[in-house]
């Protein structure tokens, strides 16, 4: 399976007019993100081999080892390896090599330029263009983090199936995208819960070209920590049900307890958020394969960027508690078996800090390489692409991330130590 995904018929007359009016500039933002990193074109066929003080494969080490990339595939890995003649060798030692890691929440299309007298949720009306603008340099920072894949949950006027696809043709520098276009939320006003009308607007979603369908079914966003839940059950199955029909998988957003157990019930193939996790939904969870997506550190971001917001002073307290009960829930959920995967919520300026989610994690009795399995094969799993994501061996896609120093042991590591990252086998971050 390649990460090139041509838009669907029914989809082009939808996001052609964005399509048209972003590729005018597409070319100027490849230009402009190009300039800011160094950027190493890597010709079909062409061969590199990079050495490193040590591997992390994904399931184990090797010290003083080789991968050896032919095009943007990984063909060969390991210790005393023998070198093609007509290889370029990058000597990386003494750093260590990951998997390109995955965020499994992203909103990339949500940018914000800091411009005086605006907030990142006050910014008035913005261009198509200008959009795609913000959100290639939320690209270039999540490149900058060793993010080379992201799972992004919710988007307007199709800008991130434009995005996914100008990056997959190479016109924008960034991760490779899985999309989901515009979620799922309760009608405003309230009225009989319609599972019926929820299998309609599903249907609708399908016909997009988004990859997955995200589903809005509590309250609950930036500084607001509402858990009430505004999907029923028998709302919720309906969209599973359609979507799974049809191939597509589900995530569902929950704050509250009832929702997530409802969204588990249901099928989701993912829970994003989540508080007071109860036993029985923990143990449904870990029995069925849910993934869940706790996103703890996207309500320390709120707290820390409170005044970019300009926050009222008594929404604070209640992040600051949500945050205690979330990572309580995680302790409990990863005791009891279930599969985490690492998730930003990242909008606007918390791009760049994508990976402080697995601080978090390891907080919560993970040790940092159980951590940084959330953040490769657990998410590759959860995209369907655990042979060419999440994991450095033979076959798989070329994405290697090199920090400095040892995030197995330190986690924190991560989050200032990445010198350099490489995509598809194209080097998009050297330090």
């Amino acid at each position: 399976m390649t990460d090139t995904r041509p838009i669907s018929p029914p989809a082009r007359g939808r996001i052609a007019a964005t399509f048209v009016v972003v590729l005018s500039a597409a070319s100027a933002i490849l230009v402009s993100t190009m300039a800011m990193r160094p950027q190493t074109p890597t010709l079909p066929g062409a061969i590199k081999a990079y050495r490193f003080g040590r591997i992390w494969t994904g399931d184990r080490v090797i010290s003083n080892g080789t991968i050896v990339v032919t095009g943007d595939r990984i063909t060969s890995i390991g210790t005393g390896l023998s070198v093609p003649a007509d290889a370029e060798v990058v000597d990386l030692r003494p750093l260590t090599a990951l998997p390109g890691l995955i965020d499994a929440h992203t909103h990339m299309t949500y940018g914000w330029d800091g411009a005086p007298g605006t907030t990142p949720l006050k910014q008035g009306q913005r261009t198509p263009a200008e959009r795609m603008q913000l959100a290639a340099a939320n690209a270039r920072k999540t490149l900058e983090t060793g993010v080379t894949t992201v799972r992004d949950l919710g988007a307007g006027g199709g800008l991130d199936i434009t995005m996914r696809d100008e990056i997959a043709a190479g016109r924008i520098v960034g991760p490779r995208m899985f999309v989901a276009g515009q979620g799922i939320s309760a009608g405003r006003g309230g009225g009989a819960p319609d599972a019926a009308a929820m299998q309609k607007t599903t249907e609708a979603r399908l016909a997009t070209a988004a990859d997955w369908v995200k589903v809005y079914a509590s309250r609950g966003s930036y500084q607001s920590v509402d858990t009430t839940q505004t999907i029923t059950y028998e709302e919720l199955k309906a969209i599973v049900d359609t979507a799974h029909a049809k191939g597509r998988k589900v995530a569902i957003h929950s704050y509250g307890a009832s929702g997530v157990k409802d969204a588990v019930r249901a099928g989701g193939d993912s829970v994003e958020h989540g508080i007071e996790l109860d036993d029985e939904t923990i143990a449904e969870m870990a029995k069925r394969g849910t993934v869940w997506v706790p996103t703890v550190d996207h309500n320390r971001y709120y707290v820390d960027a409170k005044d970019e917001f300009q926050f009222a002073a008594e929404t604070i307290p209640p992040l600051l508690a949500y945050i205690d009960k979330n990572l309580e829930s995680v302790r409990r959920a990863f005791r009891g078996g279930v599969r985490i995967a690492m998730g930003s919520d990242a909008v606007y300026s918390m791009f760049g800090q994508n990976t402080r989610e697995l601080g978090w994690f390891v907080k919560a009795g993970m040790t940092p390489e159980q951590a940084l399995r959330t953040a490769t094969t657990i998410g590759a799993d959860l995209l369907g692409m655990s042979k060419e994501l999440g994991r450095l061996s033979v076959g798989a896609f070329a994405d290697i991330v090199a920090v400095d120093g040892d995030p197995l042991r330190n986690i924190e590591t991560l989050f200032t130590g990445v010198r350099w990252v490489v995509k598809n086998g194209v080097v998009v971050l050297k330090k």
